[in-house]
């Protein structure tokens, strides 16, 4: 995992944590800040699970080179 991918689970986990305080205090600003959290953190996870999988890529496409 890259500092993308934690990043982004953090993200996401706190999202979800906002959410539910938002919805046992019935304040819907938290609930939708909380939504939108989750949402980021989900996408910067999934943009640094493809930035690792580029690097993994590219890193197999050298070593065949080299052979």
């Amino acid at each position: 995992m890259n500092r993308d991918e934690l990043e982004g689970k953090a993200d996401a986990l706190k999202g979800t944590i906002k959410q539910a305080a938002g919805t046992l205090t019935r304040d819907p600003d938290l609930h939708d800040e909380g939504a939108v959290d989750e949402v980021a953190g989900k996408t910067q996870e999934a943009v640094g699970r493809v930035r690792r999988k580029v690097g993994e890529a590219l890193e197999d496409v050298g070593n065949a080179i080299k052979k």
